[in-house]
């Protein structure tokens, strides 16, 4: 057998946890060419120009992928949030009036984000519905300047992009809806930047009351659904449209659902889509606030994952308390329920409306299962922060597992997490964080 070449890097003297379908744990790691070429025997790889870096007791693990963060938002916003101690801001803020000031964003996000070990990211939510958005942060030229800084080889986290031919948060209509999958978005090479689908926006949120649901607010209204149309039949048969329009043509789809009526539609409407054309994407509910035990039931077979934010969950259950009562709190978010069921679950922070720190997400999605805390429940966390996401983005194959062949996206913790009480784990410090194979951030 020929001598292989030396490896670029190798981390060596700790604990590499791979998180691959055994699960398997390693004490070394060698990368080469943006590629991790060795876990575990890596002696034979170290050669004159072999960084070699001692951990020294520490732990790595695959490189965080947030799959549900506005990043330009996020950057421009940044140290606010939407809900936090610096200070809440109003949503429609304008932030980004230029080309400089969406690259500058980006930039930041990427500088943020990689000292927190995330090497992936999904914005979305960016199209032609934003182009006259407040903010400056979702329109079509902030996937441009994506394109252009990915050319550049300027990103230092990998973005997934979902498309948005409506308003964030706000209203679409069919026929907007059908020109922009009409469109071609910009090309990129796809493992830094990937355009997979399309965003609707389905519904509101319960605690604004304007999440479409089975209850009722304390003001008597139901919600409705966001899409354009005089009654709710004609919203329904609009969005059915959509979702049809968006998967006969090949298009991932994540739908904005957060009411129990909202979601049966749509999964429904998926299902229907499904069985029309067979499937095609990796389709997902995003938020999934009030999401029914009888939805959850059907997400597996079809499919059909969830993207929840347990942050989200923690900060304002209060408020939907006051909206629709105690009893209908105690039943959102289900996440013990969809774990049970076999959903493919992503947690994700939706920064900027909280802070884009994973480890205090999986401290709240512990807070929210309220189960005692066991290395089998920090591995399933931590698999919804990288593993899944993965595969929500189509790229299983190449990234979210540290095995050979895979991308050397990694980050080293301070401390191994699986020994860790979720509630301590927003204490473990990021000590380095490699993306493609290169060091991106180190402590």
């Amino acid at each position: 057998m020929p001598t292989p070449p030396p490896a670029d890097l190798v981390l060596t003297g700790g604990t590499v946890l791979t998180f691959d379908a055994r699960d398997r744990e390693a004490d070394a790691l060698a990368v080469a060419g943006g590629r991790v070429v060795a876990v575990g025997d890596v002696a034979d790889l170290v050669g004159p120009d072999t960084r070699v870096v001692d951990l020294r007791g520490r732990t790595v693990m695959p490189g965080v992928n947030d799959s549900h963060l506005h990043g330009a938002w996020l950057g421009a916003l940044w140290p606010r949030t939407l809900f936090g101690s610096e200070g809440a801001v109003e949503h429609a803020e304008p932030l980004i009036t230029d080309a400089e000031g969406r690259r500058k964003a980006i930039l930041h996000t990427g500088d943020l984000l990689s000292r927190l070990g995330v090497t992936s990211y999904t914005e979305p939510g960016l199209g032609p519905g934003e182009d006259a958005g407040p903010t400056g942060c979702f329109g079509s030229a902030v996937l441009d300047e994506y394109a252009a800084l990915a050319a550049e080889g300027e990103l230092r986290a990998r973005v997934t992009v979902l498309r948005l031919f409506g308003e964030l948060d706000g209203p679409s209509s069919l026929r907007a809806f059908e020109s922009g999958l009409a469109t071609a978005p910009p090309t990129a090479d796809p493992r830094w930047l990937n355009v997979t689908g399309v965003k609707i926006f389905a519904d509101g949120i319960p605690p604004m009351r304007s999440a479409w649901t089975h209850h009722c607010y304390a003001d008597g209204t139901s919600g409705h659904l966001l899409v354009e149309g005089e009654h709710d039949p004609d919203r329904e048969a609009n969005l059915r449209a959509m979702i049809t329009l968006a998967h006969r043509a090949g298009h991932q789809i994540g739908v904005h659902a957060t009411g129990d009526r909202t979601t049966e539609v749509v999964v429904d409407a998926l299902a229907a889509a499904i069985a029309a054309h067979g499937p095609a994407g990796r389709h997902y509910l995003i938020h999934g606030d009030l999401v029914p035990p009888h939805v959850l039931d059907r997400l597996p077979a079809l499919g059909i994952g969830l993207n929840t934010q347990p942050g989200i969950a923690v900060t304002t259950a209060p408020w939907l308390a006051a909206a629709l009562g105690e009893d209908v709190v105690r039943t959102a978010w289900p996440l013990r329920d969809a774990f049970e069921r076999g959903v493919r679950v992503c947690l994700s922070s939706d920064a900027p409306v909280l802070d884009p720190d994973w480890r205090r997400g999986v401290a709240a999605a512990a807070q929210w299962l309220d189960l005692p805390a066991s290395r089998v429940l920090m591995r399933r966390l931590l698999r919804a922060y990288t593993v899944l996401p993965a595969h929500q983005d189509g790229a299983e194959s190449w990234k979210g597992t540290l095995e050979v062949g895979k991308a050397a996206d990694l980050c080293v913790l301070e401390t191994n997490p699986l020994d860790v009480d979720p509630a301590d784990l927003p204490h473990v410090g990021v000590a380095m964080t490699v993306v493609d194979g290169r060091v991106v951030f180190e402590a």
